[in-house]
């Protein structure tokens, strides 16, 4: 049978390789480091810093960068129809915009309540220009060569907490966080706003003709039991990749690690992501996509059990945070690939949307309930362990989330 991520040479674009923008993909690769370094990774390594200067507690701060997580997850599925439908460009133009405004407000904010504001709408910004709506736009322009387009602009994008967590602690060392986060939110104007506004220009093209299997359209999909498993298994594991994430500067503080050394175990982390990523080609082509889904979230869990029960020293700490972001860096690639290699590329944007959006809930819910449940748990490494039995959870549901008609071999 036909792998349904694989449709003749040509199909998806109708226009083939002329109607694909050749600047798309560099300017997307720099746009996903910039934007994911400032918006997202900048947070946790200045979070200690902002509620010690401003006295403001930490789950109130935590919990504003959760409610922005929220607010991406919810307008992420009205940005993926919009894509599908006109294209990337207007939409991560204005939200390269709102970004720069959001960052700016959030540096500024005189009090709690405008904090929050600013992250509200950097959810916003987050929606329109991290990495869903850049998948739907390789997605389309590149089909059917897109998992090549998709693992080169998640390659880059790995390395944002690789420059970022770094930067912003050495930012914050000679300056307030509320000057770094403005120094931070004019790179990300300068970078994010014209590379968007100006290399994502190609026309639009028409969206491949749907799989035969799926001739009622979406509402099939998205009604179907494979769906709702293959949901529940990425929230899982979201939340806890995502509270692994936020809370690893936590843990290290925790053990006596310094706030750079921390940075540092964070931002190498990102660069096993890079690495990671770089072998899920080969990983594609040699699992079907029920195993492939099961080992990588297993995997996500073994790591996170790892950071529970090894206190140090910190050059065993940084090679776990490396593993962990190498098992990080495929889950990204797994759900970009997650609908075409089940359902096609004909609704890629709206159905990714639909997937993408209790797990971006749930990545959102991370941040602050694990900084909630640290204390009442004993501390993170107790955090940690039980993370990973919510990531072996995932794994076993993972178990159900292939359609019938799926190939065992993409």
């Amino acid at each position: 049978m036909t792998d349904v991520n694989t449709p003749e040479r040509g199909a998806a674009t109708g226009t083939g390789d002329r109607s694909r923008p050749r600047a798309a993909l560099p300017a997307l690769c720099a746009t996903q480091i910039t934007s994911w370094g400032i918006v997202y990774y900048a947070f946790p390594v200045l979070n200690p810093q902002i509620t010690a200067s401003t006295g403001w507690p930490a789950g109130a701060t935590t919990a504003s960068f959760s409610a922005a997580l929220l607010v991406s997850a919810i307008a992420g599925m009205r940005v993926g129809r919009i894509i599908d439908q006109r294209g990337p460009r207007t939409v991560m133009t204005a939200g390269s915009v709102l970004g720069a405004i959001s960052i700016i407000i959030v540096a500024f904010a005189p009090n709690l309540p405008f904090f929050a504001a600013g992250w509200l709408l950097a959810g916003l910004a987050m929606a329109a220009t991290f990495y869903q709506p850049a998948f739907a736009a390789l997605t389309r322009w590149w089909a059917p060569d897109h998992v090549r387009a998709l693992t080169i602009v998640t390659l880059a994008g790995g390395l944002a907490s690789t420059v970022f967590a770094p930067l912003t602690a050495a930012l914050a060392d000679h300056m307030s966080w509320r000057a770094t986060y403005a120094v931070l939110a004019l790179a990300l104007a300068v970078v994010t706003v014209p590379a968007h506004a100006l290399a994502l220009k190609g026309p639009w093209p028409k969206a491949p003709p749907a799989p035969t299997h799926l001739s009622r359209g979406v509402g099939q999909v998205v009604r179907s039991r494979p769906f709702w498993m293959l949901a529940a298994a990425l929230t899982l594991s979201a939340f806890t990749v995502y509270a692994v994430v936020v809370a690893l500067v936590p843990l290290l503080l925790e053990r006596g690690f310094t706030t750079t050394e921390a940075a540092w175990a964070l931002g190498l982390g990102g660069a096993g992501q890079t690495l990671g990523r770089t072998l899920y080609a080969a990983l594609a082509r040699r699992t079907g996509v029920t195993a492939r889904t099961v080992a990588l979230i297993a995997l996500g869990g073994l790591t996170t059990a790892a950071f529970a029960l090894v206190p140090g020293p910190y050059t065993l700490l940084v090679t776990l945070s490396v593993c962990a972001g190498m098992v990080r860096g495929n889950l990204t690639l797994l759900q970009a690939t997650a609908i075409t290699d089940r359902w096609g590329a004909t609704h890629y944007g709206r159905l990714s949307g639909l997937l993408a959006a209790p797990a971006t809930a749930a990545s959102a819910l991370a941040p602050f309930a694990g900084a909630a449940l640290a204390t009442p748990l004993g501390g993170y490494p107790h955090l940690f362990g039980l993370l990973a039995l919510l990531a072996v959870i995932a794994a076993l549901i993972a178990l159900v989330t292939s359609p019938s008609h799926t190939p065992v071999h993409r």
